[in-house]
């Protein structure tokens, strides 16, 4: 209505308004005297008798009750002659609330504004009965606003919301403008308790003014079923009887169902509230002994569902409790292997405040500071209820949640490995934990440790991990165990956990927790395992971007892109590693965004954009080094050494290589240096240093990485053929890459198929060398590895391969093949056709025409004629 006087005011109209009111209701005409009282003076325009009818209605005059005939004339006279003078608008708002006169005479003259410069709009809240009679007048039902409109008003109002509380405020207000506005102040300050995480949250004044007013008139049995259904939850009816039990049943609410406050779903015996809103209300509205006693009933009625009956005793205590606040820590376990941090760390926080001992107080203080620091990115509350637990617990020595939480908050805050690593190895080495291997706080401790051990990338990082993983007793849990082979150091353990691996990665489809499966990926990456983590990797991404656990989001990220990356997936690579910074940026989770820029900067240099390669890896090594994080420092000459390489600076290329790992040196504890074998070898014999080449070579034999996985025999026999004159060599490389496994590792199969093609053509038969050639061409155009197509198409045509080139004044935007395959597509043929003839796959000739169009300016192929015989530049 505000808007409306706004614009009629805009366009010179005079706006009268007025708003129903329950305490008025009763009052006859007191709305009508409130819509008229501004124009009461021109009354003296209106003839004697209905001037008199008028003002004794409105309380200006007296005399006995008027006819209610001659009151309607009158106020229908009173608006034309002021809209004689100017147009005139009647605002009346809160229509449910209005007297039944002030109802009956607004009827009357909204039906009889026709040819007159007045009109009235009068609004009423949805649901609600009023004495104005519809009949005659157009009505129009307000929806709320939908995802998109309350997405944008939200983001306007409120551009700082952190996303999670943005969704939670979409849930809440549904659409209702003035919830939007309201209830932002609520969420950000219950952030970490249990509140946030409710259907039921604290409302503004305003707010209750208007979800409450509906509640107040109900009967007393009906607001207390309300109250109940509300604390129940899930809307299931069943429970509401069993709390019932000896009583009448749901028939107490039926006056909430007439008022459509509620409706019960008999297909599914779920009752259901009109807005979520109304429970806050009804909380708001309710007693302490009332709320404690619904919480107790059910809690009674759920002796099956240990988590809400946990929930429920908790919110019914008055005080420190210690066997409710065991049942809420249990409950907290359990809800962590779902993946729900937020919920989990609610519960913790919760029996914090009903243990009966300060070091129970500190110890589930510390468990939920963990949870927020390492799961769900709450690192400001994580700090808060870190400080609170040393408070609680002055001394923290043994807590190994403590000492955890404290590691991931210098982690994303200065990102300090060392410092994180010496706090975390003396909580370990300290702790009054037995090394019981079912202690589920120092398990969660070593996999922290793992981690920055890798971050360090150094030995001397990694000896207190397993002096402490030794200890451990009767055995380290299967993952853990797992990831110490096939993690720190893969060249020299990692084929030891070959026979492991295959039981775990199986259990895979049926896990849920997110936690286990992100471990499992992190264990399967050295041994080219990632595949096998796919789809359970694109659960938690879903599951992420549905306000998942961001820290598992991320996980999932990173071995979806390093796949990706290996795969030839080039295009769900960049585009995931750009989601994964998103998330770093939004969730609090800073510290990770190296490894999406080294995921970036990977396809960058293979697509031969080169300086963006370089910038990315500068990032990286500039973010790194002032933090300890040797890891990151080391993974970005590997996005150099690629870029070089493209370049054809193959010196470039070997320095980079050999900072990873020096040639003839499989680094200790530095796993990935197997990503850049042949890099180095390559680089090594195009600059002459063939006793650096040979060397390296041999110390990838000893090490046996061939063992580890396909892609590494690959390598390895891709590396022999460089540095070995021998047939058996090139036997056992051509034999590998005729197996169905090439194809998996699509740009190292093509990279070694090129540098095999080069040698054959140099020493061998031009027609083999085509055949390599051929199958690397197809490989690199599927990825657009640019640098590489380009030396493909120079070998090919030193083979006496045609690629028809693209004439003077043909398309310069296009390529020598993409010009070829669109004058092929223009004169008609098929994909399949194309492919056949130019020995491409028919992907690859749909993934052209798909980057041909845009460049010349069409949309299909039979614009390609007119674009091609045009001759004109598409830049």
């Amino acid at each position: 209505m505000a808007a409306a006087a706004q614009l009629g005011v805009a366009a010179g109209m005079r706006v009268l308004r007025a708003s129903g009111s329950e305490f008025e209701a009763d009052v006859s005409y007191s709305c009508l005297n409130q819509l008229l009282l501004p124009v009461h003076t021109d009354l003296d325009r209106l003839p004697t008798g209905p001037r008199e009818a008028l003002a004794v209605a409105l309380g200006f005059g007296a005399g006995p009750p008027p006819d209610a005939l001659l009151v309607c004339n009158a106020a229908l006279l009173l608006v034309r002659a002021v809209a004689g003078d100017v147009p005139v608008v009647l605002l009346v708002d809160d229509v449910q609330w209005i007297d039944r006169a002030s109802a009956v005479v607004l009827g009357f003259i909204a039906r009889r504004l026709e040819g007159c410069r007045a009109g009235l709009l009068a609004s009423a809240r949805t649901g609600m009965a009023s004495f104005l009679d519809p009949r005659g007048l157009a009505e129009m039902v307000v929806e709320p606003l939908d995802d998109e409109a309350a997405g944008r008003l939200v983001d306007v109002t409120f551009p700082q919301l952190p996303a999670r509380i943005r969704q939670r405020l979409l849930d809440l207000a549904q659409g209702n403008p003035l919830a939007l506005m309201e209830l932002p102040s609520t969420l950000v300050g219950a952030v970490s308790r249990a509140a946030a995480r409710s259907e039921v949250v604290p409302l503004s004044d305003r707010l209750q003014a208007v979800f409450a007013a509906r509640i107040a008139d109900l009967p007393e049995p009906t607001r207390r079923l309300l109250l109940l259904a509300t604390f129940e939850g899930t809307g299931d009816i069943r429970v509401l009887r069993a709390v019932l039990d000896g009583e009448p049943g749901l028939a107490d609410l039926a006056p909430a169902e007439r008022t459509q406050l509620v409706r019960v779903d008999d297909a599914t015996a779920r009752i259901a509230f009109r807005h979520p809103l109304i429970r806050s209300a009804i909380v708001a509205m309710s007693t302490h002994e009332e709320r404690r006693g619904a919480h107790l009933a059910l809690a009674e009625a759920l002796h099956g569902d240990q988590e809400r009956r946990a929930w429920h005793l908790a919110a019914a205590a008055a005080g420190p409790d210690e066997e409710v606040a065991s049942l809420l820590e249990q409950a907290a376990h359990r809800v962590m292997l779902r993946g729900d941090a937020f919920a989990a760390v609610a519960a913790l926080i919760r029996a914090a405040e009903l243990s009966a001992t300060s070091s129970d107080r500190g110890r589930r203080l510390a468990e939920a500071a963990y949870i927020g620091a390492e799961a769900s990115g709450a690192i400001d509350d994580a700090r808060t209820l870190l400080t609170d637990a040393r408070r609680a617990a002055p001394d923290p020595a043994g807590s190994l949640h403590a000492a955890n939480a404290a590691a991931f908050l210098m982690l994303n805050g200065d990102g300090d490995v060392n410092t994180a690593h010496r706090l975390l190895v003396g909580a370990i080495e300290t702790g009054d934990h037995g090394y019981r291997a079912e202690d589920p706080a120092l398990v969660e401790a070593m996999h922290t440790l793992l981690l920055l051990c890798w971050y360090g990338s150094s030995p001397e990082y990694w000896e207190p991990f397993f002096q402490a993983l030794g200890r451990l007793r009767p055995q380290p849990p299967d993952v853990l165990a797992l990831a110490s082979r096939t993690f720190p150091d893969p060249v020299r353990t990692g084929a030891s956990a070959l026979p492991r691996i295959d039981a775990i990665l199986d259990s895979l489809p049926d896990e849920d927790d997110p936690t286990r499966v992100v471990r499992i990926g992190t264990a399967s990456v050295y041994l080219d395992r990632l595949a096998d983590c796919r789809e359970s990797s694109w659960r938690l991404v879903r599951q992420g971007r549905d306000g998942g656990p961001a820290r598992r989001h991320l996980g999932a990220l990173m071995h979806l892109c390093l796949d990706g990356y290996l795969a030839g997936r080039w295009d769900e690579a960049e585009r995931l590693a750009l989601e994964g910074q998103r998330v770093c940026a939004a969730s609090g989770f800073s510290f990770f965004a190296w490894y999406f820029r080294y995921n970036r900067a990977l396809v960058a240099a293979g697509r031969g954009r080169f300086d963006e390669a370089y910038a990315l890896a500068d990032e990286m090594t500039h973010w790194a080094l002032p933090r300890g994080v040797s890891a990151a420092a080391l993974f970005a000459h590997h996005p150099r050494a690629l870029a070089a390489s493209g370049r054809g600076d193959w010196d470039a290329a070997f320095l980079h290589a050999a900072a990873m790992s020096p040639p003839g040196v499989l680094a200790s504890h530095v796993p990935h240096c197997t990503w850049v074998m042949f890099d180095l070898v390559e680089a090594a014999v195009r600059t002459g240093r063939t006793v650096e080449a040979r060397a390296h070579v041999e110390a990838m034999r000893a090490a046996g990485v061939a063992g580890l996985s396909s892609r590494m025999a690959l390598i390895q026999a891709g590396a022999d053929v460089l540095v070995l004159d021998d047939e058996a060599a090139t036997g056992r490389l051509e034999a590998l890459l005729a197996g169905p496994e090439a194809e998996r590792w699509l740009f190292e199969a093509s990279r070694i198929r090129l540098a095999l093609g080069e040698g054959l053509r140099r020493t061998r038969s031009a027609s083999q060398a085509r055949r390599h050639l051929l199958a690397a061409r197809e490989g690199f155009a599927a990825m657009a590895a640019a640098p590489w197509l380009e030396r493909t198409h120079t070998e090919l045509r030193a083979t006496k391969y045609r690629l028809s080139d693209a004439p003077p004044d043909g398309p310069a935007a296009l390529t020598a093949q993409e010009y070829q395959i669109a004058q092929l597509a223009a004169s008609g043929l098929s994909n399949k056709q194309i492919a056949e003839r130019l020995y491409l796959s028919h992907r690859t000739v749909g993934a052209h025409l798909y980057r041909i169009f845009p460049k010349l300016g069409v949309s299909s192929r039979a614009g390609l004629r007119d674009a091609l015989s045009s001759g004109s530049d598409p830049r």
